[in-house]
């Protein structure tokens, strides 16, 4: 390919060369630097042998050399692993090996404590920005001196790896959509503003708003950590426009004084949204009431990419709403038996688009339970939909915890718990908490004879898991309660600690 897309990285730096469109805190880049970077490091992948199709691992907190990598995998037709960085060793190695990686780059302070976790792999580069660590290259070492333009077709392929109730996480790619070349439009002139971006890139939402951002011509801010006052001093400082969150985030600014949030100009925002999470109707009456009536809410899934989007005038319209869908999204609500409800009835929701996976990556196509025949994904939620077409999530059907708009696998966890010897049995559930929406409660049954306390489980369990999949509370049961078939109902479980809540999520 010889000619940029439409609004790309390439046809932004041939337009506005010297203008600065990346900025984390005191650092900040052009669109020239940027596309140049990407040209040198694509070379440099070039030479240690990546392809188009290989699969490139980021795991990087939000950072100028984030942007870097994934330009560079788009030029020569790679995939994009977004890893988070708070992986311990072990979930790191059982994503490298799931995904056949090809690439891993990070910006551990320690990476050689990922060492033996990529020892034996087919790795054909490992890198670390930062620091220098035996077995992995500089990070400025795989930029060449000198390149030849590369012209990306698309942004990168974004594989992300996300869990069922199995246990195992599964790698879903999340497929680029071709666009026109610059040729075939006129020249953009983008758009006037700039978009915060302090969602993580190894969540879905975090790349995509940078990309987004960059195809409308507006300066991006990258922010590493969130920090409820600090948002809003960016906003001021950068005149933000634009800028999405989870609910925890604007939770945490409502903690604020007023005096502290009204300390602050937000007068240049144009739009905010919130998602990745469930969100109460509190919340959105607060933000509209602090920000204006500039609040949307997006809900989808990794699986079937966005499902629905609710605008700001119809907030208090349809309080409690996730939306209607996008146009290329169908939406069935159906009862357990797999038959379509009636409008107003709530049962699972089933969803078909565009982006709906077949299968999970390196692995054979999707059963009938969770991808029907007509190509609809049962997303494992529960919902119904009103006269209008809006869309109601009431509950959820799959185990998933999602907390600070983070997704937890309540299988991979007792599966780490299951293998302490004093334990017999084990179920873990998602329980209220008021700043992160949820927060992971375990039901352990101990094994006759035995006896364990509870620091001493979450410490057996800090080696084998991510601190933010650990349990806040381990509660100790006789039994655990089951149908008469044996299969364990969480339900029970779950449901006393959502009483009176306005939503089972």
């Amino acid at each position: 390919m010889t000619s940029p897309f439409y609004r790309s990285l390439e046809q932004w730096a041939a337009l506005r060369p010297e203008e600065i469109v990346l900025i984390e805190g005191a650092r900040s880049i052009t669109y020239r630097e940027w596309n140049d970077g990407a040209n040198r490091l694509a070379a440099g992948f070039l030479k240690r042998g990546l392809k188009a199709g290989d699969i490139v691992v980021a795991r990087t907190r939000n950072r100028i050399e984030w942007a870097l990598i994934a330009s560079a995998t788009a030029k020569i037709g790679a995939r994009l692993l977004i890893q988070n960085w708070r992986l311990t060793p072990g979930e790191t190695r059982y994503v490298m090996e799931n995904a056949r990686a090809s690439a891993f780059i990070c910006d551990d302070a320690d990476p050689g404590a990922l060492g033996a976790a990529l020892e034996g792999l087919d790795l054909k580069l490992k890198a670390a920005i930062d620091v220098s660590a035996p077995g992995f290259e500089r990070f400025d070492a795989l930029f060449e001196s000198h390149a030849d333009m590369l012209y990306a077709r698309a942004n990168p392929s974004l594989v992300v790896y996300t869990s069922g109730t199995t246990g195992s996480p599964k790698g879903v790619e999340m497929p680029r959509r071709d666009p026109p070349l610059a040729s075939e439009k006129s020249e953009p002139r983008g758009e006037a503003g700039a978009g915060l971006v302090n969602m993580p890139v190894h969540h879905g939402s975090g790349a995509n708003q940078i990309w987004s951002y960059l195809a409308s011509g507006r300066h991006i801010v990258l922010v590493r950590k969130f920090d409820p006052e600090d948002t809003l001093r960016l906003i001021e400082k950068h005149r933000i426009t634009h800028w999405n969150g989870v609910p925890t985030m604007y939770k945490r600014i409502s903690g604020l004084p007023e005096s502290v949030i009204f300390r602050y100009d937000l007068s240049s925002l144009k739009a905010i949204s919130i998602g990745a999470a469930p969100c109460a109707w509190p919340l959105k009456e607060w933000s509209l009431e602090t920000f204006g009536e500039i609040l949307s809410e997006g809900y989808g899934s990794t699986e079937t990419g966005m499902i629905t989007n609710m605008p700001p005038d119809m907030q208090r319209k349809k309080p409690g709403s996730s939306g209607i869908p996008y146009p290329d999204v169908e939406i069935e609500i159906r009862d357990r038996d797999g038959r379509k409800v009636q409008v107003g009835v709530e049962g699972d929701i089933w969803v078909r688009s565009s982006l709906t996976i077949e299968n999970y990556v390196n692995s054979p196509k999707l059963e009938a339970d969770v991808r029907c025949g007509k190509g609809f994904f049962k997303v494992g939620d529960v919902g119904r939909i009103d006269g209008d077409g809006f869309l109601f999530i009431t509950d959820r059907a799959k185990d998933m915890i999602i907390s600070g708009g983070v997704n937890i696998y309540p299988a991979e966890i007792e599966t780490v718990l299951l293998s302490h010897p004093a334990v017999q049995d084990a179920a873990v559930v998602g329980a209220p908490n008021d700043e992160f929406g949820e927060e992971v409660w375990a039901f352990v049954e101990v094994k006759p004879g035995r006896s364990i306390a509870e620091k001493d489980l979450i410490t057996h369990a800090k080696s084998e898991l991510a601190g933010y999949k650990l349990p806040r509370r381990v509660e100790f049961v006789t039994e655990l309660p089951r149908n008469t078939m044996g299969k364990l109902l969480k339900r029970e479980l779950r449901e006393p600690l959502w009483k009176g809540r306005e939503r089972r999520i």
